[in-house]
């Protein structure tokens, strides 16, 4: 490698390590008593919206509690008759854990569209019945002051259901502002991932992804990410709920799953976050989402109805996307948003040719590497013209050695008599980062690769972790191959610098890989290792068809 290369290669590391960091641990926000209303929303907001007044005390209902179920072949919803509420939702197409006779995952929704009324008795508990001809739940009740609710739960599709709340008075009556449960999680699903929250405001087209705030909302930040402790940590709060006016709608997530709540208007939505009071550390363990709808003025005889979408299931951009606007965004892929689409997409598309998602990463690295195989092929060829011309570089510089300015003229005018461009070898790298980076980010969220195998690996989305409890370190092959070949492809690309220096790269390089690959997915070390065996292929093809260039022009 030239010093050209050397610089390149050094500031695309740093970056990808800085960019993994910063997607790891995020930038902190100060902590404020509340987020900047949208801009849409700033009128209605000039003023910080207020702390909800504490909920009415909860009275245990004389009713007993029952449960009532709702389902298709790809969900199976639990719904209480206190409070109407989804208690829990088992998705059948997905394993809880990475055996074959493991049950279906269930998240605890956790009195997910539970309604709170003001000043009234809570839970309220309704009548159930099934609605004739229709995959639905209908829950009615009625309200201390004679107003009836009815409220009809419909399972549309896979995972997406509608809750038509109906209300219903004998004289014209206002029915204050309630509230509606976006849901809470109580720990991560298996494997730790850090529990998330996602809003969006009414006229902006991104969400506030919360994951790095939960920390500063509660005033612990390093704790949520697992790194803090405390001797004392009497001092922070348990839990600490800030509003969020005129959100579209709220997410709360893990890694692979989510519960999408989506009001029929904009409304104020207040996340809490805390955690357990017993435990030594401050970190958070438990987050919870909940939406202000606004007051209602009933006309006597007249149904009033509120209709709410709902989306409890897997990550999968192509659903999340059908469901609403922006939905797909729950999905973080940040600013390589451009490009993770894609990316999933081909994935997706090799692995219903092939069904193995193993095969389908080694398919579209084929692709990648074909689709620039003129770009590196002519970049190689350069580093070896490069190579060619060094001789007569050093002369120029041992004839000018006194004159900079005249060492670069001669230099430049060298390579244009050669037709030699010395940044040329730097596209493949450039072009080749965002590509890892847009796939390390699919990574993160894309229940696809959630548990599929290959060869050896279990699960693509994790790191092998082989031999795990047996091995101080447990063993991950696969970071190992990557850094094998990128010490090969170090040693057979042409260079024009110090052998020495070379021979420390080959070295160094791998060396960063494999620490950097180490407690990746095994999904990207796969990538980048049979792209960098595609790569040594490519270079031993240039070797053997271009032994003989041309003499260099003097």
């Amino acid at each position: 490698m030239n010093k050209t290369e050397k610089l390149w290669v050094s500031l695309l590391v740093v970056a990808l390590v800085g960019y993994m960091a910063w997607q790891q641990f995020g930038p902190k926000p100060e902590p404020a008593p509340a987020p900047t209303p949208a801009p849409a929303a700033q009128a209605a907001a000039a003023t910080p919206a207020p702390e909800r007044p504490a909920p009415p005390p909860v009275l245990k209902p004389t009713v007993p509690e029952t449960l009532h179920t709702l389902g298709n072949d790809a969900v199976k919803l639990t719904f209480s008759n206190h409070g109407a509420r989804l208690e829990r939702a088992e998705l059948r197409h997905f394993r809880a854990e990475n055996t074959e006779d493991s049950a279906p995952v269930t998240l605890e929704t956790d009195s997910l569209l539970n309604l709170t009324f003001p000043g009234k008795t809570q839970p309220l508990v309704y009548a159930v019945s099934p609605v004739p001809g229709e995959n639905a739940l209908r829950f009615d009740a009625t309200l201390p002051d004679g107003v009836r609710l009815e409220r009809t739960v419909t399972l549309k599709d896979n995972y997406t259901l509608t809750v038509k709340d109906a209300f219903l008075a004998d004289a014209d009556t206002d029915l204050a502002g309630y509230t509606l449960s976006a849901g809470a999680l109580r720990k991560p699903e298996i494997g730790g991932e850090i529990l998330g929250v996602d809003l969006l405001a009414d006229g902006e087209r991104k969400p506030e992804h919360l994951e790095t705030q939960l920390g500063d909302l509660i005033g612990a930040p390093s704790a949520f990410l697992g790194c803090g402790t405390s001797s004392d940590p009497t001092g922070v709060p348990l839990s600490r709920t800030v509003p969020y006016p005129a959100q579209t709608w709220a997410a709360l997530k893990t890694r692979f799953f989510v519960t999408l709540v989506q009001p029929p208007t904009p409304a104020t939505a207040h996340v809490t976050v805390g955690r357990d009071p017993n435990a030594p550390t401050m970190k958070i363990d438990r987050v919870s989402a909940t939406l202000d709808y606004p007051p209602l003025r009933l006309q006597a005889g007249v149904r009033s109805a509120v209709e709410t979408r709902l989306y409890v299931g897997p990550k999968e951009l192509s659903r999340l996307n059908a469901f609403g606007e922006h939905a797909g965004q729950v999905m973080d892929f940040g600013f390589f948003g451009w490009l993770c689409g894609p990316l999933l997409w081909l994935l997706n598309f090799f692995d219903r040719l092939i069904p193995n998602y193993g095969v389908a990463i080694i398919l579209l690295t084929l692709l990648v590497r074909l689709v620039f195989w003129p770009l590196t092929h002519k970049s190689t060829v350069a580093m070896r013209k490069m190579t060619a011309i060094q001789p007569q570089i050093k002369d120029i510089q041992a004839r000018f050695k006194d004159n900079p300015q005249k060492i670069q003229q001669e230099t430049f005018k060298l390579y244009r008599e050669n037709k030699v461009n010395p940044f040329s070898s730097c596209l493949p790298l450039l072009i080749q980062i965002p590509i890892f980076i847009a796939l390390f980010v699919v990574l993160r969220s894309a229940v696809e690769l959630r548990f599929a195998g290959f060869l050896w690996i279990a699960d693509l989305s994790q790191p092998e972790n082989l031999f795990a409890g047996v091995l101080p370190v447990p063993l991950n092959i696969l970071p190992i191959l990557t850094a094998v070949t990128m010490g090969l492809q170090t040693h057979l690309s042409p260079s024009t610098g110090d052998p020495a220096q070379k021979r420390m790269m080959t070295w160094m390089m791998p060396i960063m890989l494999l620490f950097m690959f180490y407690s990746m997915p095994s999904a990207l070390c796969l990538y980048w290792t049979v792209s960098q065996g595609l790569s040594i292929l490519q270079m031993w093809h240039i070797q053997r068809t271009t032994k003989a260039l041309p003499a260099p022009a003097k």
